[in-house]
């Protein structure tokens, strides 16, 4: 069984409510349809139901709940909650209705916010931006959270590097420039991710142009110093830097390059320096490798609102859901 199918089993066990947004995208549409034909998760519709069902044509839709922000009953709560929680920007209650009834991204993250969903999912046709404002919003950061982070989950077929083909890269989505400390949050971050959706250890290397000491540059005493901050934050974690990133995948070149550290070679978790390198570096891999790219999955908001990339597939989104519903299963066992 594959990881994307062990995510979708796993989703089964208990069954979490996840919004959908866009729906007048047909990929999304035909998403939520294999969703509800699967039993993956329950799901919500935002929009008119007719206008949703045109897009729809063919698929089976029965199952969802479908909200319709002009109609929806309870659209003067969540006006009233978004007020309050946008109280300190000077937003009032006419403001926030009106958003309500005309972003969908704000929409579906307050039905997160009011318990009324579990987790949502966005960007096919909408910028990460646009995803990501509505989220910290609405929902804010997590408990002990410094920095929101994203990652994309790549699995490489044939594969027999990382866990068994599957890594994290990571940030590749949402932080441009981190420095130091900001990478090294992004790093105990993503290996708490690993440990949840991949149910293995993380192995994390920190990666660079240089390995260990092979190039001098401010950027590489970026990653050093990253990798010993990450060592501060999570002194359990097996983590190690600056590598390049043949040397943290390959064994062969990790004997050579890195013969003391014991995470070169190994790696599943790649710190990337920057958010250029993540992002090139993960559609690179998708795209010449054919790997399957989830994400970008973000870590750290208080309730999970994940991302898509606009050149997404309907099963790409699928695997999203499935993820967006695990990481809800795990938020609410957090909580008990």
């Amino acid at each position: 069984m594959g990881f994307i199918d062990r995510v979708k089993e796993r989703a089964k066990q208990k069954k979490m409510t996840i919004v959908l947004p866009e729906t007048s995208d047909r990929r999304t549409v035909i998403a939520a349809h294999k969703v509800l034909e699967e039993d993956i998760a329950n799901l919500i519709l935002i929009g008119n139901k007719q206008e949703i069902m045109k897009t729809a044509e063919g698929l089976n839709l029965s199952k969802a709940k479908f909200v319709d922000p002009q109609q929806c009953e309870k659209l003067d709560e969540y006006a009233e909650l978004l007020a309050t929680l946008r109280k300190g920007k000077g937003m009032t209650f006419e403001e926030a209705k009106e958003l309500l009834l005309t972003n969908p991204l704000f929409m579906g993250c307050i039905m997160v916010k009011a318990g009324d969903a579990d987790g949502m999912v966005a960007g096919a046709i909408h910028s990460s931006a646009n995803v990501l404002r509505a989220a910290l919003q609405t929902l804010k950061t997590a408990p002990n959270i410094k920095l929101v982070s994203a990652f994309f989950l790549v699995v490489v077929p044939d594969c027999d590097m990382g866990a068994n083909g599957t890594f994290i890269f990571a940030d590749a989505g949402l932080n441009q420039t981190p420095n130091a400390e900001e990478i090294a949050y992004i790093a105990e971050s993503s290996a708490q991710s690993f440990r949840l959706l991949v149910e293995q250890e993380p192995i994390v290397a920190m990666l660079s142009h240089s390995t260990k000491g092979s190039a001098k540059h401010p950027e590489v005493d970026k990653m050093i110093e990253a990798t010993r901050l990450a060592k501060e934050l999570d002194p359990t974690l097996k983590v190690d830097g600056e590598l390049q990133s043949d040397a943290a995948i390959v064994p062969e070149i990790a004997k050579s390059k890195a013969p003391d550290s014991d995470v070169a070679g190994k790696a599943n978790v790649l710190i990337f320096p920057d958010l250029d390198a993540g992002n090139i570096g993960y559609k690179l891999v998708q795209r010449l490798a054919k790997a399957e790219a989830y994400g970008p999955i973000t870590q750290g908001i208080a309730k999970p609102v994940n991302d898509l990339s606009r050149g997404c597939c309907a099963d790409d989104i699928v695997g999203v859901i499935a993820i967006t519903a695990v990481q809800a299963q795990a938020q609410q066992a957090s909580q008990l």
